[in-house]
């Protein structure tokens, strides 16, 4: 018996530790990535999408739909423009509830759009209806699981508020995320936001997708690093991929 172990046992303290997973991996979608991966996400994690703009990486979030019920932010265009993007993929749209911030943001209830975007008090409500549509969500799923889809959340980086309000929107999210049988994909546009706001995103998320493009003479390739998943090991490979009828896995290996 180690000292350790003597010490725990008079203390009534158990050393049987379980090397068993404590959580479940959930499928993305993409079962290719999935195995690149090793099984899938872990439940109740909260997602960072670094991406380039360049990239098309909301086809990622759209295919995610497809693994179970979502509930969709669109805050770069109105719904109807991605939902028809999504239905072009040839993806169901069944199991997808949108909020439409970007007409709630964007437009008066006439239709007009609005002349008072970037005032602190109209950004600041925009928040807080996130924050209540959030609540709704959670009330609504009755612990179904389900997506939580922000596309994107450089929107809310770029603001007229106090940043006390985005971080906690950010805590917001990572704790219905937590508490909840959810996974949270929140979509940031590289170059699109100051670094320091998205540095608090990165530190709080328990998963990062960083999407890049490389460019040569005569090709463009698109990239996926995952540097971070907590809980897992995460994976030292470039994941090369292609948009053609969604996300296509490249899973040819390099060879030097």
């Amino acid at each position: 018996m180690t000292y350790l172990e003597h010490i725990s046992q008079q203390n009534g303290i158990s050393t049987n530790y379980d090397d068993s997973p404590r959580f479940v991996l959930l499928p993305t979608g993409i079962s290719a990535l999935d195995r690149s991966i090793g099984g899938g996400i872990p439940e109740k994690s909260l997602i960072y999408f670094s991406a380039d703009p360049c990239s098309m990486a909301e086809v990622f979030l759209y295919q995610f739909t497809q693994a179970r019920k979502t509930y969709y932010f669109t805050t770069g265009r109105r719904k109807e423009h991605v939902h028809r993007d999504i239905t072009n993929l040839d993806f169901d749209t069944e199991n997808i509830t949108f909020i439409d911030v970007y007409k709630e943001y964007y437009f008066t209830p006439g239709g007009e759009m609005a002349d008072t975007i970037g005032n602190e008090y109209v950004d600041t409500n925009i928040i807080q209806f996130v924050e209540y549509s959030l609540k709704n969500i959670i009330a609504d799923s009755s612990n179904e699981e389900i997506n939580i889809i922000i596309d994107n959340f450089s929107f809310f980086l770029n603001l007229s508020v106090n940043r006390g309000l985005i971080r906690k929107l950010i805590n917001v999210l990572y704790e219905i995320t937590k508490d909840n049988n959810c996974l949270t994909y929140l979509l940031g546009l590289k170059g699109s936001h100051p670094e320091n706001m998205e540095n608090d995103i990165l530190h709080a998320s328990d998963v990062i997708f960083d999407i890049s493009i490389e460019r040569t003479t005569d090709k463009i390739t698109s990239k996926l690093v995952i540097p971070k998943i907590r809980g897992m090991i995460p994976g030292t490979d470039i994941i090369k991929f292609n948009i053609r009828e969604g996300i296509q896995i490249d899973t040819s290996r390099d060879i030097a």
